[in-house]
């Protein structure tokens, strides 16, 4: 079974938090990106790029959209203007989704499978990478949740944990469609969201496994948080979203990892390495 997949990526957040710097991304975040896009299409199907117009922009001057063998679609830019971008960081994701058909993994830049999946998602309607606990900061009650007026939270059991969504899987795609419409009412009932964390996970994250819970869909999460980090899922998958912060606080781990990246790169996917070096913000690391 070959699995259709897309990576998401909307500038608005970006332009935000910096409005007098043109786009970039870190080069870590792009090695990741080719490794992610490059090991799915050897392993499990094709993939394509959900964007705005300007990280199309973006790739296709870089030289990068050939990662996507099912092209770069810039949708995105139609995300209504009272949709937070401070607070829903990742709304792009949840708007992509809402306009690619089940079957299809919706996958971070950030996050590489190694291996085919199919035996993992044969029996289930919806994947994610793992559950998280309940914690109050990060998930807290529907109190904290204040500033979404009108959204029903008494409709939701809040006892279920939530599924982490750095990769998630959607088989069913009338569940896809109420998960999606579900997620937009609450981030468009927010528009004055407080909290660049809760208000995002909730939506994102916790809605997934509320939604799951109160339509009875089967669930499977993919692998827990303790074996995703000390390798004892079988080399299923990377992420590196915990180590992100780290690379950017010290120039020689992010340097350390890009080369690491790279040699990857050049052994697996020799051809597209050649390409990817040749992009200038890159090519020292090859």
């Amino acid at each position: 079974m070959t699995v259709r997949a897309f990576h998401t990526n909307w500038t608005r957040p970006f332009s935000l938090r910096n409005p007098s710097s043109p786009y970039a991304v870190e080069p870590f975040e792009l090695l990741t990106t080719a490794l992610s896009a490059l090991t799915w299409r050897r392993e499990n199907g094709s993939i394509c790029m959900i964007c705005d117009s300007e990280a199309a922009r973006y790739y296709n001057a870089l030289g990068l959209s050939f990662l996507w063998d099912d092209g770069i679609h810039p949708l995105l830019d139609t995300i209504p203007h009272d949709i937070n971008a401070h607070a829903f960081w990742a709304a792009g994701k949840l708007y992509a989704l809402s306009v690619l058909p089940a079957p299809c993994v919706m996958i971070d830049t950030d996050f590489i499978v190694w291996k085919p999946l199919a035996e993992l998602l044969s029996d289930c309607d919806v994947a994610a990478i793992h559950r998280e606990d309940i914690l109050p900061g990060i998930y807290p009650n529907p109190q904290a949740l204040g500033c979404a007026h009108g959204f029903d939270f008494s409709a939701f059991d809040w006892s279920v944990h939530p599924l982490n969504t750095a990769l998630a899987f959607f088989g069913s795609d009338a569940f896809r469609r109420y998960y999606t419409d579900t997620a937009i009412t609450f981030m468009r009932s927010a528009p004055d969201a407080d909290n660049v964390l809760t208000y995002m996970v909730f939506a994102e994250q916790r809605l997934l496994a509320m939604c799951a819970e109160k339509q009875q869909v089967r669930v499977t999460a993919l692998s827990d948080l303790p074996s995703l980090f000390d390798g004892t899922q079988q080399g299923y998958f990377t992420h590196t979203w915990g180590f992100k912060q780290q690379m950017c606080e010290d120039p020689s781990l992010s340097d350390s990892f890009c080369r690491r990246c790279a040699t990857r790169l050049r052994t697996d996917f020799p051809a597209d390495a050649v390409q990817i070096a040749a992009i200038p913000t890159l090519a020292q690391f090859f």
